[in-house]
């Protein structure tokens, strides 16, 4: 299968391929944006755009040989490489083999099922210094078959948090110094804060904008087959991300991946507003005494539900993303007679639990602590 249509950002494809046709085209930039909104798919078309074999200021051909190999993810220029747990059981002097083996698995489920889910990893993940060296090897070849290579670097944030070392980013940085010739590079990123700022100021930054409401139901009811009410409901949960929508959507044993989290962060809010003190205790239960990095997605759709409790309390209900736990909502502001700093407090201790969940803390400490956080915060407790 072929990669997805790459959806929206027009604007940006215009000036890059007007860039290209004029010889202005930086050979490094950073696409910058909210996760999901197709920053990695843009950066895999413009490795299409600079192979294509007549391309012009309005894009690529997409008919031309190098086109059919990029949207196969099979062009020999085109190397796409982005976070990957390490491979379990993997010699350290073998770790460089192991990674690449597991990135062209990635690329084959990618080719397989180009319409994934935009879903953080629940294990430790990251661009490692194997990998770093691996690009770095790339970079130094000459292209294979077209006028150039491209190399896409996925999240470049996670180049610094592993190893507890900023080696790999170095790594990086000294390509992207002295770029080899003929060679590009574009990296993207959800989190740019936590790229090195030496690498920030050597690549050009483009912000892609979340999408539009309109322009992700359309890609879900023409390219995932969804129903208009469905595909309606999931882009408007997602807020401008195709990769979180396509996990709003039924799969095809049941809930998809995203809207069974989203049921369980309502369970969560309901115990914390649940005056029983026991409800808190028997819930953090349910996630075992594993470690937390996988809470980070279940805490971002938590934050969500107290969004819209806050829209129900301060009686905006046109902002509800929810709308169908109103009466939930409700039911815990008549309880509680919440008042509106009640619920702002409540997300500090949201953005508490993410942290120690970065942290890979026990998941029932987290949870515990979330809850027993967010039922003082709405019941005025100091």
């Amino acid at each position: 299968m072929s990669l997805h249509p790459l959806i929206g950002h027009d604007g940006l494809q215009s000036s890059l391929s007007r860039a290209l046709a004029a010889g202005t085209l930086p050979q490094s930039i950073m696409l910058r944006g909210p996760r999901g909104v197709g920053k990695q798919r843009l950066a895999l078309w413009l490795g299409q755009l600079l192979l294509c074999e007549d391309a012009s200021s309005e894009g690529p051909c997409s008919d031309c040989k190098s086109c059919r190999l990029a949207l196969a993810l099979e062009h020999p220029d085109l190397h796409w490489y982005f976070p990957l747990s390490k491979p379990k059981g993997a010699r350290p002097d073998k770790l460089g083999d192991a990674l690449e083996a597991a990135r062209h698995d990635m690329l084959a489920e990618h080719r397989d099922n180009p319409l994934r889910p935009s879903l953080p990893s629940l294990e430790p993940s990251g661009l490692y210094l194997a990998t770093a060296r691996s690009i770095r090897a790339r970079a130094q070849k000459s292209p294979a078959m077209g006028p150039y290579q491209v190399i896409v670097v996925g999240d470049a944030e996670t180049l610094v948090p592993q190893e507890s070392s900023q080696e790999p980013a170095n790594a990086l940085l000294k390509l992207l110094e002295e770029p080899p010739p003929k060679t590009f590079f574009a990296l993207t990123s959800s989190e740019p804060e936590r790229v090195l700022a030496t690498i920030r100021s050597r690549a050009m930054p483009l912000h892609l904008p979340p999408l539009s409401d309109e322009q992700t139901t359309r890609f879900l009811i023409e390219k995932a087959g969804a129903d208009p009410e469905g595909a309606a409901r999931a882009a408007r949960l997602a807020r401008g991300s195709i990769g979180r929508a396509l996990g709003f959507l039924p799969a095809e044993d049941g809930p998809g991946p995203l809207e069974l989290l989203r049921q369980k962060a309502f369970r969560l809010l309901a115990a914390a507003s649940d005056r029983d003190a026991g409800s808190i205790y028997r819930r953090s239960l349910e996630f075992g005494p594993t470690k937390s990095r996988g809470l980070i997605p279940l805490l971002d759709l938590v934050e969500d539900a107290l969004r819209d409790l806050s829209a129900v309390v301060l009686n905006v209900p046109e902002k509800i993303l929810n709308d169908d736990t109103l009466d939930f909502l409700e039911r815990i502001r008549r309880d509680w007679d919440i008042h509106p700093i009640a619920v702002a407090s409540a997300f500090r201790h949201v953005d508490v639990a993410r942290e120690l969940a970065s942290g890979n803390v026990n998941s029932q400490l987290v949870v515990a602590g979330l809850l027993t956080g967010v039922r003082e915060a709405l019941s005025g407790t100091p």
